[in-house]
């Protein structure tokens, strides 16, 4: 096999990389990926047993190499992809809606920065000094909160906290947890509440006091096909959804061009007229698409968004009448 990795302290480097993701590593794969022989991987592993990492190699069809989870270990080392990529991580967390972590991030990409190479340390302040992280106002979310519910979540523990609803009411809940999902700036706990014996998502801003108990949760299947796409379908179920029945006086082909199919069904009623059927939750947003379409219309449905379009006509009505005073 030809050496594509001739400078050994590199390739170490490389291997050393790989090995530290948590995997077993066949050796024919990383032979594969470092472009080199597996007697050459083979020497590779020794040397970097030589330098105290505990490299485990397994027999049989199914081995392959590994660090050994636990064992004393020498400093982090990171390729150069790596590191750029923990730089970008860190400058992104400052705009996350955790308390506190802004600054954790300047100090932690400080640190980083100290202890790289020249050329490496000279792509990521050229990336920090081109960027401008845009940040929202809101709620922030106590770290230690995370760290409690993602500890809980990782040994399958019984939680109990106190969460304070949208209606400001404050209660204790006892939940088995499944995942964190973060969501823009939103923190979400999708978990099994034993007091509503339901899946349910609670906002990690509004959790406090929280508390592993000690008793191991219950294996249980998401009603959904993992915890992002739980949170996804409770919340557009909790948002009001409108049925639009509106008659356009425009080629179907042009309004599927101007909406969209996604913005619902669009039947042809002549040449140059159409009928959509959709579903909305936002009232004004479809009644800016509808008014800026450029054509006459007839709103059907529902009540409504024919309620909303006379309070638009009554406030255009008097901004006229204004201008004419």
């Amino acid at each position: 096999m030809n050496e594509k990795m001739s400078d050994t302290p590199s390739r170490l480097l490389r291997l050393l990389s790989l090995l530290q993701t948590p995997r077993e590593w066949p050796g024919s794969e990383l032979s594969a990926r470092m472009g080199v022989s597996a007697r050459t991987v083979r020497r590779d592993i020794d040397r970097l047993r030589q330098l105290g990492y505990p490299v485990e190699a397994t027999m049989g069809a199914a081995g392959g190499y590994r660090l050994t989870s636990g064992a004393p270990m020498p400093p982090l080392i990171l390729d150069d992809d790596e590191a750029v990529a923990i730089a970008v991580g860190l400058r992104a967390a400052a705009g996350q809606a955790v308390a506190g972590i802004e600054e954790a991030s300047v100090r932690a990409l400080a640190k980083l920065e100290q202890v790289l190479p020249s050329r490496l340390r000279y792509r990521v302040r050229s990336l920090g000094n081109s960027t401008v992280q845009l940040s929202a106002p809101g709620p922030k979310v106590d770290p230690g909160i995370l760290t409690v519910l993602a500890a809980a979540i990782a040994n399958h523990e019984r939680v109990r906290f106190r969460y304070q609803s949208a209606a400001s009411a404050e209660a204790g809940r006892h939940v088995d947890p499944d995942r964190l999902v973060a969501a823009g700036r939103r923190w979400y706990l999708v978990a099994w509440d034993h007091d509503r014996a339901d899946w349910r998502f609670f906002r990690a801003d509004r959790i406090t006091e929280a508390r592993g108990t000690g008793a191991r949760a219950t294996p249980r299947q998401l009603p959904a096909e993992d915890a992002a796409a739980f949170l996804k379908e409770r919340m557009f179920a909790l948002a009001p959804v409108f049925a639009a029945d509106v008659t356009l006086h425009m080629p179907a082909e042009q309004v599927a061009d101007i909406l969209g199919t996604a913005q619902g069904q669009i039947v042809a009623l002549g040449p140059a007229t159409c009928r959509l059927h959709g579903l909305t939750d936002t009232l004004e947003w479809l009644a800016t698409r509808l008014a800026t379409l450029g054509c006459e219309f007839d709103v059907h449905g529902p009540p409504e968004l024919i309620d909303h379009f006379r309070t638009l006509t009554a406030r255009f009505e008097r901004s006229v009448r204004k201008e004419k005073e």
